[in-house]
């Protein structure tokens, strides 16, 4: 009896094992530049998720008294003044405040990046990948044929041949739904731009991660653990979700931080082209495009500046927190 009590007294006293992601977050959060990019995105997507409480103006709200005004500081009015009055990046040519623009275009940028990552990289990938990799033969080949034709294209050109080709079909089913039903103000409140940007972005973000699973699986569903599994009747989708995912999820993080930058550029460069976020609603690309001119460069150049920064910052952050990744969940760079 006592030899049992001092076994459990010894085991309460060891410090208990921390998983492997546990452990591979605290590294990361060890890594300097890993930490300021994870600490960049929190305050741009935050910022930007609570825009109307931040910022006083509305992104539509034209101030004809300050038309192209420079970033000032009112600090003669008091707290109140200083930010009710203040325009920190200053007003483009409508007068409408760029710091509030910037905000809303950051929170559009987010939402779709973020919902085309999940559905597409994330759901569609991962399904598709662990199937093609678990049941290989016809499945496999349908699976990466379909997505080899969809590669073969260059990615934006895919992505603005879907967007040009969509938009005006989902326009139309959109304005019918609103003439149709209760539910006024769809068209204006960019319902159909979402839909658009976010099935262009889809289109191409599946399948590298859907072969990049895929080639985890093939390694994996040879091992003991997986022919254990089946050799005790475990279902299918118990080892495709249960034993082979959580083993092969390593790459896929590294895969999906990198690729949101990509997609964050492409998101803004549709814009830009007139494809993706339309006025009223505001966007990086078309901030960045009308604050492209010469004319602009010359006599306002901080209406270039505050998208440019937001834009590249969100780029740079998420490839840099990519490779930070990469370098702390290989067990070779460690």
């Amino acid at each position: 009896m006592a030899i049992q009590e001092l076994s459990l007294a010894a085991e309460r006293r060891q410090p208990k094992r921390r998983g492997h992601f546990t452990r591979a977050f605290g590294r990361l959060l060890r890594k300097k530049i890993a930490f300021g990019c994870m600490v960049t995105l929190l305050v741009l997507y935050i910022g930007s998720a609570l825009a109307n409480w931040i910022t006083p103006y509305d992104y539509t709200a034209q101030d004809y008294s300050a038309i192209r005004q420079a970033p000032s500081l009112v600090t003669d009015q008091g707290i109140r003044g200083f930010f009710t009055e203040s325009h920190f990046a200053g007003t483009d040519r409508l007068g409408r405040d760029l710091f509030t623009r910037v905000l809303w275009g950051i929170q559009n940028t987010m939402l779709l990046t973020i919902v085309a990552m999940a559905t597409g990289g994330l759901f569609i990938g991962v399904t598709l990948g662990l199937l093609s990799g678990y049941f290989g033969g016809r499945v496999d080949s349908a699976i990466m044929r379909a997505g080899e034709i969809t590669s073969s294209f260059p990615d934006i050109f895919l992505v603005i041949i879907i967007a040009a080709t969509l938009r005006p079909r989902i326009l139309e089913w959109v304005r019918w739904l609103e003439d149709n039903t209760v539910l006024d103000g769809l068209v204006r409140s960019g319902v159909t731009d979402y839909i658009v940007i976010s099935i262009a972005l889809v289109s191409f973000s599946w399948f590298g991660a859907a072969r990049l699973l895929r080639a985890q699986v093939l390694t994996l569903k040879t091992t003991q653990f997986v022919e254990s599994a089946r050799a005790i009747g475990g279902s299918t989708p118990r080892i495709l979700f249960v034993h082979l995912l959580p083993n092969a999820i390593g790459p896929m993080v590294i895969t999906v931080t990198m690729g949101m930058g990509s997609m964050v550029g492409t998101e803004i460069i549709l814009s830009w082209l007139g494809l993706g976020i339309q006025p009223p609603r505001p966007s990086l690309g078309v901030m960045l495009l009308q604050g492209g001119h010469i004319s602009v460069l010359r006599n306002e150049p901080w209406m270039l500046l505050a998208p440019g920064i937001a834009a590249w910052l969100m780029v740079l952050s998420w490839n840099l927190l990519g490779d930070a990744l990469y370098d702390v969940l290989n067990p070779r760079t460690r």
